[in-house]
Formats: structure tokens, C-alpha cells, sequence
């Protein structure tokens, strides 16, 4: 299930995020191998909370990871519980003087936005084959938001790109990878 996991995160993150560029910086963090996948298999929240803050001191670390993806494999599985964590993890981060420093992105197969049916596509902007939290280095991304021309509209524009890709083709990509085979 792990090794799962991790292969079918990559193939999202490949196929989805690169392909359409709905994070135009993601390709070449990837192409560089400076990304992380962190497999957290733990159930209980505490546990959870420990390997946050464990990739947090692993990127204190390691310099030539740019950024990690915490795939969480056996838990918050519901979107509720997800949004709750969410909320104990920022404060946790602020607790452990992580604030300014790493910056937390949410993903789970369930997103959606506040104000948005939960069949509009403009959910799958969000929307990923496991939950999973996205850690990334503040200093990295004010670097390279200050060389990209209006980074301020790369969510209004993944929302007009996941609304015309439309959302029975976006669940059938996320179907796809959940269901396909890896090496």
C-alpha cells in the first residue's frame, strides 16, 4: 500500500499538477529530484503531528530537498477530520517557530472550497489520491514568486482550467491513478 501510495502521488503530481501546470513550479522542483514523499501511516492525530514536525527538521536539514509531500495513507480519510487537522498542524507549526518558514498546501480526494458545490471541478484543484500536506519552504516560494509575472492569478486560472476539463473528466484521471498498475 505504501510504495502505492508514494507511485500513485508521483503519477497525480506528473500527470495532474505538471501536465495541466497547475502549479507552474512544480516541474522543476520535480525534474530535479527535490522532492520528498513522506508515507505517514500512523492513525492516531498526535502521531501524526510528530512526523509533521519530523519533515519539518528533515527539511531544516537536508538543503537539496526543496519541498515534501506528507501522504497520509491510513487517516484523516474523511474531509472533516482532514480540515481539523489542518487547523492543529498551522498551529502547531506556529507553536514550533516553523512560522515564516514553512508554509502548509492541503490536498485530499474529498476538497472542497467553502461557498462550492462539492461537484464543481474547481474542487480538483485540490484534489488528490490520498490526503496529504504539501511543506513548503517560504524563502523558496517568494523566490520564485517574485520571477513569475502575476502569481496572483494562478488560482483563478486552475479553476477556469479544472471547470473546462470538467469534472467527470477530472474524476476519471483521479480514478485512473488510484487504479493503475506500478512496476
Amino acid at each position: 500500500m505504501s510504495k502505492d501510495a508514494k507511485q500513485q502521488t508521483e503519477h497525480w503530481l506528473n500527470r495532474f499538477i505538471i501536465g495541466h501546470n497547475v502549479c507552474p513550479f512544480a516541474h522543476a522542483v520535480v525534474e530535479k529530484g527535490q522532492v520528498f514523499y513522506a508515507l505517514d501511516s500512523h492513525i492516531e492525530t498526535e502521531a501524526c503531528l510528530h512526523q509533521l514536525i519530523e519533515e519539518c527538521q528533515r527539511l531544516d536539514e537536508q538543503d537539496a530537498i526543496e519541498t515534501t509531500l506528507i501522504i497520509y495513507t491510513h487517516s484523516l480519510k474523511t474531509f472533516d477530520d482532514f480540515l481539523a487537522y489542518l487547523e492543529i498542524a498551522n498551529a502547531l507549526l506556529i507553536a514550533q517557530h516553523y512560522e515564516g518558514v514553512y508554509q502548509l498546501a492541503s490536498f485530499h480526494p474529498d476538497y472542497c472550497f467553502e461557498g462550492l458545490d462539492e461537484d464543481d471541478a474547481a474542487n480538483y484543484t485540490n484534489r488528490s489520491p490520498f490526503p496529504m500536506l504539501h511543506l513548503i519552504r517560504e524563502k523558496s516560494l517568494e523566490r520564485v514568486l517574485k520571477s513569475y509575472p502575476h502569481p496572483e492569478d494562478i488560482p483563478e486560472r486552475n479553476i477556469t482550467l479544472t471547470r473546462q476539463l470538467g469534472t467527470a473528466a477530472l474524476k476519471a484521471l483521479l480514478a485512473d491513478i488510484k487504479l493503475a498498475n506500478y512496476p
